[in-house]
Parts: C-alpha cells; sequence; structure tokens
C-alpha cells in the first residue's frame, strides 16, 4: 500500500484554471446562486474576473482594478450596481424566473 498523502502535499485548486469558456462561467455561477449564498456568489464572481483578467474586466467595467479587486474580495459586500457591470463585463447578464418554474424563453434579462 502506497505511503499515506497529507493535506498540505496536495496541490491547492484553483476554480478559475478550470473556467475555460462562456459555458463554463455560466454554470458555474449558475451553481453558486443556486446555493443562495450571496458572500459566495461575490467570491465567486472574484473566482471568474480572474480567470478573464481582472485588469480586462476592470476596464470594461469602469472600475480601477484594485476596486474591483476590493469589491470582489471574501468578505466584501459589493453594490449591486458593481456586480451588475461584472456580469455585463463577462458577457453575462441576469435572468429571473418565478421559484416555481425552471429557466424558459420567456425569462427577462435583468439590465443595469
Amino acid at each position: 500500500m502506497p505511503g499515506k498523502i497529507t493535506l498540505s502535499e496536495l496541490p491547492e485548486f484553483d476554480p478559475a484554471e478550470h473556467l475555460k469558456d462562456s459555458e463554463d462561467i455560466a454554470a458555474y455561477l449558475s451553481a453558486v446562486m443556486e446555493e443562495g449564498d450571496s458572500a459566495e456568489l461575490v467570491h465567486a464572481l472574484g473566482v471568474v474576473a480572474r480567470s478573464r483578467g481582472m485588469a480586462e474586466i476592470a476596464r470594461r467595467t469602469g472600475l480601477a482594478r484594485e476596486a474591483l479587486y476590493r469589491a470582489l474580495r471574501a468578505g466584501a459586500s459589493p453594490r449591486f450596481d458593481t456586480i451588475l457591470r461584472v456580469f455585463h463585463a463577462l458577457g453575462l447578464e441576469l435572468r429571473l424566473v418565478p421559484r416555481d418554474q425552471g429557466p424558459s424563453e420567456d425569462a427577462r434579462p435583468v439590465r443595469g
């Protein structure tokens, strides 16, 4: 039987390295949103922004890179406007549907 591996020997997992395209990003953020944890959504937006290049996302949102890092860090509570700007900079939009229904063709996007 091979020797045991300690936790400290395992490589650190970075989800940003696994978000290859818009579909991956949308699936990741949708899964996070289904959990209903706003702090986790902020963290996930930070992961996605890093995967696409924080400087580029900052440029697209019109925010300073440092301000975007602060807004999307653990424990931050960014304004909803900032969250919408990040979604739009990523080429995504939020769609609202009644809880008792799944996604439909009639879902209306939230525009910022």
